[in-house]
């Protein structure tokens, strides 16, 4: 799995020229079909449709699916959706009230906080460590209530830096942002995420 741009013509067209490279090896990806079409619960009630790219190794030959940074591996939720109740939780509020206000399944909702309070520490580390690269005087966050806030604060912060060196970046989401810098892995580690 390759996390990558939402513009699915860029990334046609990057597959296609053989700027993408295989995360195992580093040779070129070239196309090599497609994953299996898949319903996405995006924000405020909509369905996206999604049909992920597939992708093979011109090299070790292993195939890898290319997900749009808007996605999250093995989620139904779009990155924002998901983002949305992590930032509910950060506020202190609880599964319960966080899958009222998104209007989801309080299962899933407390799915999402168990994961990522798992993660959390991992998930602040990597993106303070991302902040101080990228800004030239960081200002760091402050300690918050609790390591989900903390990590919140952290991918924030960073997503905050990147705009201001980069300001293209401003059109893309902090929690489509953090799901490209972390491979994915802003729920899972690197092992469950393959």
């Amino acid at each position: 799995m390759l996390i990558v741009d939402t513009d699915v013509v860029l990334v046609e067209r990057q597959l296609r020229a053989g700027e993408l490279t295989c995360p195992s090896c580093g040779a070129a990806l070239v196309p090599w079909g497609y994953g299996r079409p898949r319903e996405v619960r995006g924000d405020l009630g909509a369905r996206l449709f999604v049909r992920p790219r597939r992708s093979r190794c011109t090299d070790c030959g292993i195939t890898h699916v290319l997900l749009p940074e808007m996605l999250w591996p093995r989620r139904m939720d779009a990155a924002e959706v998901i983002g949305a109740g992590l930032e509910i939780a950060a506020l202190g509020m609880g599964h319960r009230r966080a899958a009222a206000c998104l209007g989801l399944a309080e299962d899933t909702v407390r799915g999402w906080f168990r994961r990522f309070r798992r993660r959390s520490e991992d998930v602040r580390r990597f993106f303070t460590v991302a902040l101080v690269v990228l800004a030239d005087d960081p200002l760091m966050p402050e300690p918050a209530a609790c390591p989900l806030a903390d990590a919140v604060s952290a991918i924030t912060a960073a997503h905050r830096a990147a705009v201001i060196k980069w300001p293209q970046m401003n059109t893309v989401s902090r929690w489509a942002f953090a799901g490209r810098v972390i491979d994915g892995r802003v729920l899972t580690s690197a092992s469950s995420a393959s």
